[in-house]
């Protein structure tokens, strides 16, 4: 978990818009975000292995 200071600083609107940076919705983790899923890898991985997440399944070959 981030601290919650650091999640409220991020809400905050930004002064220049360079200076957003992605951040989980779920955890608040500001490393390892995935756009496509908005979430950070961590989250990512467990809500896709409770089949959580359409159209994400688990590769095998």
């Amino acid at each position: 978990m981030a601290k919650t200071s650091l999640i409220e600083r991020h809400k905050k609107v930004k002064k220049f818009k360079v200076r957003v940076h992605n951040r989980c919705p779920l955890c608040g983790r500001p490393r390892g975000y995935l756009r496509r899923f908005d979430m950070c890898r961590i989250c990512f991985r467990k809500l896709a292995s409770q089949a959580q997440i359409p159209g994400v399944v688990k590769a095998s070959w």
